[in-house]
């Protein structure tokens, strides 16, 4: 009984362990101006990421650059990350 469950268990580590780096997590950077963003990620959009709601902000919309609890950050790095784009419409 016991050699099955430590079978089991090294054959389930040794899936974990072989699957592909993109289902691991990704990086979020954040920065506390646009230009960093832009610099960082030249070809990618800037968003306003709301760590307090969990969503992020395009330009033009009311909360782009509103708040505290927020940071701009590349779009695709937001989306990787679990962040949702806001349901709110643009100006």
């Amino acid at each position: 009984m016991r050699a099955n469950f430590y079978g089991y268990s090294a054959a389930f580590l040794a899936f974990i362990s072989s699957a592909p780096p993109s289902a691991m997590a990704q990086v979020l950077t954040p920065f506390r101006y646009e230009s960093q963003a832009q610099r960082h990620c030249p070809g990618d959009t800037i968003v306003w990421l709301d760590f307090g709601r969990g969503r992020y902000y395009l330009k033009g919309q009311r909360r782009y650059a509103s708040g505290y609890t927020g940071s701009f950050v590349c779009r695709n790095e937001a989306r990787n990350s679990g962040y949702r784009r806001s349901p709110l419409g643009l100006r």
